[in-house]
C-alpha cells in the first residue's frame, strides 16, 4: 500500500518525541501537538457554499455573523450555528451548504499552511506525515506510530505532500499529523476535530496568523478543544 505514491515508513521512531510529549487527556491542544513550542495556532476548516459547479469557502466568522453569535478563538461549530444538526446534517443557505470537514484539512487550506511552514524549517524536503490507521478507508502492512490516543502510519516526503490526498480515490484524506525532520513545528488534525492545530516558533505562528488563505486564531497548549470549549456562545441542547 502506498500513500500518495509513497510507501509507508518501516521505522516510526522519528515520531517518538511526539509520543513522549503530548498530554494523555484528549481535550487540549497539547494532547494533539506537543506542548513544547513557543506558540500555537488554530486553523479553522472552512464551511462550503455551492455556487454552480464551484465550491466557495466560507469562514467561521461569516457563519457566526449570520447567526448573531461571536467569532472568537475558542468558538465551536454547534455554538456559533445554534444547532447540533449542523455538524452532519442540514445547512444554512445561502451562507453555507456543507459543514467544515472533520479530521480533514481541505487542500487549499493545507497548501496555505504548508506554504507558511516551509519558510520555518531547515528540512522542507524531509518531513514525516502521519495517517490514522483506524479510518477503514485505507490499510497498510506497516508499523504505526502509537500516541496516547491514536496510531498513525507514516510516510516521508516534502512539506508540499501535506496537501496531497493520502487515501484512494474517490475518498479524500489529508495527513492527520505532520512535522519536519528538524522538529521546528508540528501540525495535527484530529479525526474528531473541525480544526487543525499548529505549534512552532513565535515568528512561525505569527506568519501563519497573518496568512490570508486560511482562517486562524492564536491558541495555547492548554486550550480546550472539545465542543464545550466555547464559553462565549451558549452550547445548544442536544
Amino acid at each position: 500500500m502506498a500513500f500518495a505514491g509513497r510507501p509507508p515508513e518501516r521505522d516510526v521512531s522519528p515520531g517518538d518525541w511526539i509520543a513522549r510529549s503530548v498530554h494523555t487527556s484528549l481535550s487540549a491542544v497539547g494532547s494533539l501537538v506537543p506542548p513544547v513550542f513557543e506558540a500555537y495556532a488554530r486553523v479553522f476548516h472552512p464551511a462550503v457554499r455551492y455556487d454552480g459547479d464551484d465550491d466557495v469557502v466560507v469562514p467561521w466568522a461569516a457563519v457566526a455573523a449570520y447567526n448573531g453569535t461571536v467569532a472568537h478563538p475558542l468558538m465551536q461549530w454547534p455554538a456559533i450555528t445554534g444547532s447540533w444538526d449542523y455538524l452532519t446534517e442540514d445547512s444554512q443557505p445561502p451562507v453555507w451548504d456543507r459543514a467544515p470537514d472533520e479530521g480533514h484539512l481541505p487542500v487549499e487550506a493545507a497548501e496555505g499552511v504548508a506554504a507558511v511552514l516551509t519558510a520555518h524549517t531547515s528540512t522542507p524536503e524531509d518531513c514525516f506525515l502521519g495517517l490514522w490507521e483506524g479510518g477503514g478507508l485505507i490499510a497498510a502492512d506497516a508499523p504505526a506510530l502509537a500516541l496516547p490516543h491514536r496510531s498513525y502510519w507514516l510516510v516521508r516526503g516534502p512539506v508540499a505532500l501535506a496537501s496531497a490526498n493520502l487515501a484512494d480515490e474517490p475518498s479524500e484524506q489529508s495527513a492527520h499529523l505532520w512535522w519536519p525532520a528538524d522538529r521546528s513545528w508540528c501540525v495535527a488534525t484530529d479525526i474528531d476535530q473541525m480544526s487543525t492545530y499548529v505549534g512552532g516558533s513565535a515568528p512561525c505562528i505569527a506568519d501563519l496568523l497573518r496568512a490570508e488563505v486560511v482562517e486562524t486564531a492564536q491558541a495555547r497548549a492548554d486550550h480546550n478543544t472539545s465542543f464545550d470549549a466555547d464559553t462565549v456562545n451558549p452550547l445548544p441542547p442536544r
